[in-house]
């Protein structure tokens, strides 16, 4: 009787286990911004996935080539991401509407859920037209690289996904780039002291960059208003 109560007990603790515990966090093999004919302007590949060997810009090129066929012509809305399989591997993209429109695309390893990828891929396009000031096509993306590149570490740190809120991940991405401009800041005057500039006066200093600060700030406190 003891036996048959331990064997159903052991059957039963796998079932437990998978529902008892938080589901895995999700996984990506690669976060790609893409303009409208398949170049890449920012992105990272994990894992094993087309990081290494021989030519490995070559062979990304080549996967990113196969996509673009895939995706080109297609237009996914912010809140309905599309689907398509390449090279055996599941791609979700946002975006592609035109006037210059990028897509931020989100590959799978094989056996991760569409929908995961789709709710990923929704949330960092999100985060991407908030940082972008509501826009998200080609010029605006390459004038604002840095942010971008922020945007995918907060979002995600060696494939494995950290945040999917659009407005957090914004956040997050604003509050980052104020510390490292506030570092910058330190430095340049530290740089302009030693060539006899005014403490203040930084070398360099662009009127986008105070244009962006002023967005921040005004972002920021609707955040907390």
């Amino acid at each position: 009787h003891n036996d048959i109560g331990s064997s159903v007990a052991s059957n039963l603790l796998p079932l437990y286990i998978m529902t008892a515990l938080p589901p895995l966090m999700p996984r990506v093999d690669a976060i790609l911004v893409l303009d409208g004919d398949g170049n890449r302007l920012a992105g990272k590949y994990y894992g094993s996935f087309l990081t290494s060997g021989d030519n490995v810009e070559q062979i990304r090129t080549s996967f990113e080539r196969q996509l673009h066929q895939k995706i080109h012509g297609i237009a996914a809305r912010s809140d309905a991401a599309e689907v398509v399989t390449v090279a055996g591997h599941t791609a979700v993209f946002c975006g592609g509407g035109g006037n210059g429109d990028v897509r931020i695309v989100h590959v799978g390893p094989p056996g991760e859920s569409e929908l995961v990828l789709a709710h990923l891929t929704e949330g960092m396009y999100d985060a991407l037209s908030h940082l972008m000031g509501g826009s998200t096509d080609r010029t605006m993306v390459l004038d604002n690289l840095e942010l971008v590149f922020l945007l995918i570490d907060e979002h995600c740190d060696g494939g494995i996904i950290l945040e999917t809120d659009g407005k957090k991940l914004a956040a997050s991405v604003l509050l980052r780039d104020e510390s490292e401009g506030v570092a910058d800041m330190q430095e340049g005057q530290n740089v302009a002291a030693t060539q006899g500039l005014p403490a203040g006066v930084v070398a360099g200093d662009m009127t986008i960059g105070q244009a962006f600060r002023q967005a921040r700030e005004q972002f920021l406190a609707g955040m907390n208003g």
